[in-house]
């Protein structure tokens, strides 16, 4: 079982960054694959970026690729999101999960949820 917590999302203005984290308790926690996914209202969840139980694979959408950075530190048991060039299209609210299974983008892959962070990008 793992349980995971969502921190530092915010409001931004266009072309700056924040640093999401996402705290995990549960012993095994440094043998998930980690992924970062967002939802706006209206819209159905998408996939941001991903990473390797060790951190060695990472894996992004194309939307992100570039200015988003996802990192890891298993002796914190976190994973981070690092968020860059902001634009007023990243506004969402951002959820981490957790994945057993292969670096992948699906939801149906992810077993466990955290309760989402809310990014706001103003223009």
């Amino acid at each position: 079982q793992v349980q995971l917590v969502e921190s530092g999302g915010g409001l931004v203005q266009a072309g700056g960054s924040l640093r999401l984290s996402c705290a995990a308790s549960g012993r095994t926690f440094s043998t998930y694959v980690v992924g970062w996914f967002r939802q706006t209202p209206g819209k159905e969840r998408e996939f941001v970026a991903a990473i390797s139980w060790r951190g060695g694979r990472t894996y992004y959408a194309d939307s992100v690729k570039g200015r988003f950075t996802i990192s890891r530190d298993n002796a914190k048991n976190t994973v981070y999101l690092q968020m860059n060039s902001l634009k007023p299209e990243d506004t969402a609210v951002y959820y981490c999960a957790a994945d057993l299974n292969g670096l992948g983008s699906r939801i149906a892959e992810y077993d466990y949820w955290g309760q989402g962070t809310q990014v706001t990008v103003s223009s």
